[in-house]
């Protein structure tokens, strides 16, 4: 047998960064060793590590939360935002004339709109007469989502089914059908506002030979002409008490000419008529002509007709459940 070596171990020719290890007498490696300094910094660190882990009141922390101590903390970087996602469509539904005046002054009432929302996607969309028609705009919105807000004043059958069945027909765009403009009180600011812009005299206001005729579409259908009566009465009130007589140009009465004719003979001569279409027309041009002095023209973009498009659309957004949807149609 032959006794231990007694010398000592070659030092390693590694660079100080590789780890040398110690051999037996055959050269095989047992060991792996450290230099002195290595295993301190080592040592330290794992014991750094681990009290990391614990907090003041002998606690541990999540993992999560720990870091070596020699690393740095760096400032946490601000989270994105989520995108706010785009605010449905309005898309205003005009009936369609054939007088050229019809579409310039909805685009004008569009514009109007588009001043008071920046940002809001507002298209335009005809029953009949005038491109583009609402089937063309919708085929335009596929995937989107869209508000339809009648440029009707009251409920009729282009309300009660031509808007719906156009929604139905476009099943690929997630629609909403807001309420008719009127009756409002914001149209009936309007109508006031045309009426002293034709010369309508606060003075008559009380007046015994002062009078309005409210000039309507008219329709067959009984809601339409409630509606219509409705604003007859609100803009009594506004006028301080003057007499608004309700007539229609056609599916109703009484006409313009028989409503002017039944107001001189209580005493009203000095009489005014109200416009009540929302852009120039046929019919609109009827109850002009049959005014005895200058006549008011149609509400057209008037400021406040753009204050109640978005009344309607933001009212149409807050009624969520079909059931009140229903009821916005049913009563504005």
């Amino acid at each position: 047998m032959t006794e231990p070596s007694t010398q000592q171990p070659r030092r390693s020719p590694l660079p100080p960064t590789a780890t040398a290890t110690d051999t037996d007498s055959g050269g095989r490696s047992t060991v792996p060793l450290d230099s002195t300094a290595q295993l301190l910094t080592r040592v330290t660190a794992q014991l750094a590590t681990q009290l990391s882990l614990v907090s003041r009141n002998g606690t541990r922390r999540p993992m999560h939360r720990t870091r070596p101590s020699d690393t740095p903390r760096l400032p946490a970087a601000p989270r994105p935002s989520p995108a706010e996602a785009a605010p449905p469509t309005l898309l205003v539904v005009a009936h369609g004339s054939r007088d050229p005046q019809a579409v310039r002054t909805v685009l004008a009432l569009l514009d109007r709109v588009r001043d008071l929302r920046p940002g809001l996607d507002v298209r335009l969309g005809h029953i009949e007469l005038n491109q583009p028609l609402l089937p063309d705009t919708l085929d335009g919105l596929r995937g989107a989502d869209a508000v339809l807000v009648p440029l009707l004043l009251g409920r009729g059958h282009h309300v009660k089914h031509d808007l719906p069945a156009a929604a139905a027909a476009a099943p690929s765009v997630r629609t909403r059908i807001a309420a008719p403009l009127g009756p409002h009180p914001l149209l009936v600011e309007a109508l006031y506002g045309r009426l002293v812009e034709a010369g309508w005299d606060p003075a008559d206001e009380g007046g015994r030979r002062a009078a309005v005729v409210l000039a309507a579409a008219g329709s067959r259908d009984p809601d339409s002409a409630q509606d219509t009566r409705r604003t007859a009465r609100m803009l009594a009130e506004r006028l301080g008490g003057v007499p608004v007589v309700p007539a229609y140009a056609s599916a109703a009465t009484p006409t313009v000419p028989a409503a002017l004719r039944a107001l001189a003979a209580r005493g009203r001569h000095r009489t005014f008529v109200a416009s009540y279409f929302t852009a120039p027309g046929r019919f609109a041009s009827a109850a002009a002509s049959a005014a005895p002095r200058t006549a008011a023209v149609p509400l057209g973009a008037h400021p406040a007709m753009a204050r109640l498009l978005l009344h309607r659309y933001d009212q149409a957004l807050s009624a969520t459940a079909p059931s009140e949807m229903v009821s916005l149609l049913a009563s504005a």
